[in-house]
């Protein structure tokens, strides 16, 4: 996924961007890097790997030594960013959430345009926001160049672009991420993350709507193309990726899994001895599941962070598998003759949730119940980067419709519908495959009850591969003159 965060003050504001990009360390796990500037000592960067180590020890050393009144910072799973770009724009530091589909056609048409280059990162890739940056400079102002950029896309691009004038901030087309505002004496930030300010003195201000360009500065937001009708933003946040603190659209992460445990313990008949949920994620949908069912909750299992804070930092599954593994005690007392419901925040690959499942089952559980907190993952995201794997087929889904013979396409409708047989052959067969005593999916419709907002303005593509076309209307002519020459 990726985070990001950026401030304007008429102070420095370097304490202000390191613990704010901090606070986003949930959501990436290669790279971070800050760029700041000022006006008397210019721009200033600094990029370091967080695969192995937290990101203030990383940024210790240029948080004393860094100065400006403006900057912005990101995490990252992939690519280092944010970039310094100098062009006929000026010079400008740029950071990007979000994931291109179409990099090789678009690569090729500005090789064909003009004598492009780009830098290759280790392994062969582009990195993507060089490639924004690059498609950002085909425009005559800013703004103009930003809209193409995303236009261009088959994905999502959400930006964060600073210059001495301000920072722009982009939200994607279809609102896939969120973009929020805070506000205090003297300084306005610009976050994905909504709590990673309340610390730092700010207050909300507000968020970003679908596509909306708008310039963050000391003084104030100014909105400069406004933002489109539709939206389609990540449920996954909600779920899983959001932390339990945060609110997207108004709506609170903690409340919303908290409505998904109650929803799911609403249609359910399991008579477990307890509710667990697997540390972090789950842990707040199995409170919902305990206070509605009426089922003590527990803590049958501890999650050791102190080391290994992420389970999927390294680049290797079978790794990530074991880290997984290691960061799981025991608690025996509370396991041994006990039949346990756990609740998970999804079954993405299943090899984590069946080891957990075989980890309990040798801690001498007696049934092990599974209550995943979002319907069966059919499709690999197109617009983010969650579940994002070299082939569909590392689905637990999809290796268990291929053994049934069941192909990709419209054959796969029947199941995403929980009320069809064939969807309950697919679910008998996972839970049976991964050893679990029951196993039953948090439906759709209750998933998006849980969340609270019309269906229409989330994307459930993985769940249900409803896909949704980019508003693509051209920029005003009000916000070309608001921007100027950039």
């Amino acid at each position: 996924m990726g985070g990001f965060f950026g401030v304007a003050s008429k102070e420095d504001c370097v304490f202000d961007l390191f613990f704010g990009t901090d606070y986003h360390s949930h959501l990436g796990t290669r790279r971070a890097g800050m760029a700041v500037y000022d006006k008397e000592k210019g721009y200033e960067r600094a990029i370091h790997n967080i695969e192995n180590a937290p990101f203030r020890t990383k940024f210790d050393k240029d948080v004393n030594e860094m100065r400006g009144n403006m900057g912005i910072g990101c995490i990252s799973d992939f690519e280092p960013q944010p970039l310094m770009v100098r062009s006929h724009h000026g010079t400008y530091a740029i950071a990007t959430v979000g994931k291109v589909n179409n990099a090789d056609k678009l690569i090729q048409e500005l090789f064909t345009k003009g004598h492009a280059h780009f830098l290759e990162m280790s392994g062969g890739d582009i990195n993507v926001t060089e490639l924004v940056a690059a498609l950002i400079n085909q425009k005559e102002n800013l703004v103009e160049g930003i809209r193409y950029a995303q236009e261009s896309i088959d994905g999502s691009m959400t930006i964060l672009l600073m210059t001495p004038k301000g920072i722009y901030a982009a939200r994607d087309l279809l609102g896939r991420t969120p973009v929020s505002i805070g506000k205090k004496q003297n300084a306005y930030c610009v976050s994905f993350e909504s709590f990673a300010y309340l610390n730092l003195g700010y207050v909300a201000d507000r968020e970003l709507g679908p596509g909306e360009i708008a310039v963050v500065t000391p003084e104030g937001i100014d909105t400069l193309v406004h933002p489109g009708k539709k939206m389609k933003i990540c449920t996954f946040l909600w779920v899983y990726y959001g932390y339990p603190s945060s609110s997207y659209e108004g709506i609170s992460v903690e409340k919303m899994r908290y409505n998904c445990g109650t929803l799911l313990a609403e249609r359910d008949n399991a008579a477990p001895d307890i509710v667990a949920g697997v540390p972090d994620s789950g842990t707040a949908h199995a409170i919902g599941y305990a206070n509605r069912s009426g089922i003590p909750f527990s803590r049958p299992f501890i999650k050791y962070t102190p080391t290994w804070p992420r389970s999927f930092m390294p680049a290797i599954q079978t790794q990530r598998d074991l880290i997984a593994k290691m960061k799981l005690i025991p608690v025996q007392d509370l396991i041994h003759g006990k039949k346990l419901l756990l609740i998970d925040d999804s079954i993405v690959r299943g090899t984590q949730l069946r080891g957990t499942t075989e980890f309990l089952y040798q801690s001498g559980a007696k049934e092990v119940h599974i209550r995943p907190a979002c319907p069966p993952l059919l499709y690999s995201c197109k617009y983010l980067n969650f579940s994002r794997s070299a082939s569909e087929m590392d689905l637990i889904t999809r290796r268990v419709l291929k053994e049934m013979g069941v192909e990709t396409g419209s054959h796969l409708k029947p199941y995403a519908n929980p009320d069809t047989s064939e969807y309950k052959e697919m679910v008998n067969r996972i839970g049976k495959q991964l050893n679990f005593t029951s196993l039953r999916y948090h439906r759709l419709d209750d998933m998006i009850a849980s969340v609270g907002i019309d269906r229409c303005r989330l994307c459930t593509y993985c769940w249900d591969g409803v896909e949704e076309e980019e508003d693509s209307s051209p920029i005003s002519d009000s916000a070309d003159s608001r921007e100027g020459k950039g």
